[in-house]
């Protein structure tokens, strides 16, 4: 088996910016391996990286605070090209005997740039043509001196230094942040520096990683059994299909139902890898365990956390069962991975928390495998795609952990549940054959346990309610309402309110992110 994917890789340090994993996923777009470590990440182990090229990312602090956070010299050291963004700009000009100074005037959101000098193909690349461009700007410093040997080859409106280099040491540095979406031709200047300056070749792609991935499991599995809960989602889906690819029926699967799925959900399932594909799935109805000890629960976090301990436990049971299983698969992916190290490290803010098996492994006394560890989601789709799993599945979505039980507010009941999962699946049905689902980056709808008085026949109805929600957004850290046209639905309004006895109005969510969330609970 060979280790080509890994052979060219940049390294990107991080200094605590928000964008950090935007960086990570630009240098991935580039079909270039990479990983993010903190900026204090030991000498040795900067060595034995080997990186071809190295970032390094914004941060919040200054850089002449007494704390500021800075790298070993070692890494201006080592003859690779390094780009410094924002605090890492600034970084790169102190290390130099530049100046960075705090600016009169702060700079946050879309700002206006302009090439000021003859500069290098990589700064051509953002700004061509006129040598005018919009970028995203968060700083409060700048640099006011740069560093020997560096030219500026982009200002802000401002006069703010915007861009600089030094093409002798391939050392390159911007003060606005081209890995996000706001900065116009950010993802190509990425690019660039990647390919053209680091010299990297594109070996990181879906097929490689699969190929790669699939050789790697069949050696370290061997003639052992591995053992994988599959809930649909798409990272286990995922780790099924390529485990199968490897190891075949030597992959044992436990899907466990919980009443708290999609209309269809366990069939769709067990259609899919059981029957189509021919992987080895046990089929576990828990539905009564789980809504039993849901019953009266109406705080959320109270709600996620009897749904997970339930799932360890059914899943721990069902185990058991299984004789000569040494291993357990997870579908753990990359942002898991930068969260558990950042709360080490100390330089993540807000970890959350992850609806998987946690603790298992310990409790089981089995190995883990974990094949996605190294991807991101869109990286975790495109290798779905390659091992051959349907689009829809692929991209269906975000599904929470807690599945239906965090979308009925309140207390969960069988009865809510039921009216929900046939609201939704008209909902959702609508919204595919209308075009607009893939327009959304996450549909779905919300019981509200409360209900209204309607006008049904001749009648009077007293029934339940029920809110659509649609958003759209890049990264799921801010999120705007989809603008949902109004003969859609009222059409989906009206199919609810007429195929699904028990409900009678329904309501369309217009809140953003912030100041709501996404989900309601």
């Amino acid at each position: 088996m060979t280790n080509e994917i890994h052979a060219e890789r940049i390294l990107i340090l991080d200094f605590g910016s928000q964008y950090t994993q935007l960086i990570a996923r630009r240098v991935r777009e580039a079909h270039t391996y990479c990983e993010i470590h903190p900026f204090n990440m030991p000498v040795d182990e900067i060595k034995s990286f080997k990186p071809m090229g190295i970032i390094l990312s914004g941060g919040h602090q200054s850089v002449y605070d007494d704390n500021a956070r800075v790298v070993d010299s070692i890494v201006f050291e080592l003859g690779v090209p390094i780009l410094g963004i924002c605090y890492g700009m600034h970084l790169l000009t102190r290390h130099f005997a530049g100046e960075v100074e705090a600016s009169a005037t702060r700079e946050y959101g879309h700002a206006t740039i302009n090439k000021t000098a003859a500069a290098s193909d990589l700064f051509d690349t953002l700004l061509p043509g006129s040598g005018e461009g919009s970028v995203w700007m968060s700083h409060g410093d700048h640099v006011t001196t740069p560093p020997e040997g560096f030219d500026i080859v982009a200002k802000s409106q401002n006069g703010i230094v915007a861009g600089m280099e030094d093409t002798d040491r391939g050392m390159f540095a911007v003060q606005f942040h081209p890995e996000v979406n706001h900065t116009q031709n950010g993802d190509a200047f990425v690019d660039a520096f990647i390919n053209r300056v680091c010299g990297c070749n594109g070996l990181w792609t879906p097929a490689s990683f699969v190929e790669y991935e699939t050789e790697h499991a069949r050696q370290i599995v061997g003639d052992d059994h591995v053992l994988l809960g599959l809930s649909g989602g798409v990272d286990s889906s995922v780790v099924a299909a390529l485990l199968h690819r490897a190891i075949g029926d030597k992959l044992t699967c436990v899907f466990v139902d919980n009443g708290l799925l999609r209309l269809n959900e366990g069939d769709e399932v067990m259609a899919t890898f059981a029957q189509h594909m021919g992987v080895k799935v046990i089929r576990v109805d828990a539905q009564d365990m789980f809504l039993s000890r849901l019953k009266g629960i109406t705080d959320p976090e109270e709600k996620r956390k009897i749904i997970g301990h339930t799932f360890i436990e059914v899943f721990e049971t069902e185990a058991k069962k299984i004789a000569g299983v040494t291993w357990l698969a997870q579908g753990t992916i990359y942002p898991d991975v930068i969260e558990s190290a950042g709360a080490k490290s100390g330089m993540a803010t807000n970890i959350k928390s992850h609806h998987n098996v946690g603790g298992l492994p310990e409790r089981m006394g089995l190995k883990l495998l974990e094949p996605l560890r190294e991807l991101f989601k869109d990286e975790v789709r495109n290798a779905g795609l390659e091992l051959g799993l349907p689009e829809r599945m692929i991209f269906r979505h975000p599904f929470p952990g807690p599945g239906l039980g965090v979308r009925i507010l309140g207390e969960v009941k069988k009865e809510y549940a039921d009216l929900l999962r046939r609201a939704d699946a008209i909902y959702m049905a609508e919204l595919y054959s209308s075009g607009h689902y893939y327009k959304t980056a996450q549909a779905f709808t919300v019981f509200l346990p409360v209900k209204s008085v309607g006008v049904m026949g001749d009648g009077r109805s007293y029934d339940y309610v029920v809110a659509l929600r649609a958003v759209e957004t890049k990264d799921y850290m801010t999120a705007t309402a989809y603008p949902m046209p109004h003969d859609l639905l009222s059409k989906i309004a009206n199919r609810i309110i007429n195929e699904v006895k028990g409900i009678n109005r329904v309501t369309y969510d217009i809140t953003s992110k912030p100041p709501g969330t996404i989900e309601w609970e």
